[in-house]
């Protein structure tokens, strides 16, 4: 490698501003100050709310006429 034109890579701390959560990784940057982090994210928490999509099929149908025994019969 040539001496000189590469970044000082080092070891940084990344904090969390909703939960106060601290880790450290390695980057080329200063201190990381990070919105949401794996520790208060609804995905990796378990707090996530999925949407229904059986209340959108059913008001499709409903717009458009469209009856459970019509969509058996296709079938």
């Amino acid at each position: 490698m040539k001496k000189g034109i590469h970044p000082d890579y080092k070891t940084v701390t990344v904090t969390c501003t909703t939960c106060g959560n601290t880790f450290e990784t390695g980057s080329v940057k200063g201190d990381i100050r990070v919105d949401t982090c794996s520790n208060c994210h609804p995905f990796y928490t378990g707090k996530q709310k999925h949407a229904s999509a059986a209340g959108r099929v059913e008001r499709f149908k409903k717009r458009y006429g469209m009856s459970k025994t019509q969509t058996e019969e296709e079938k």
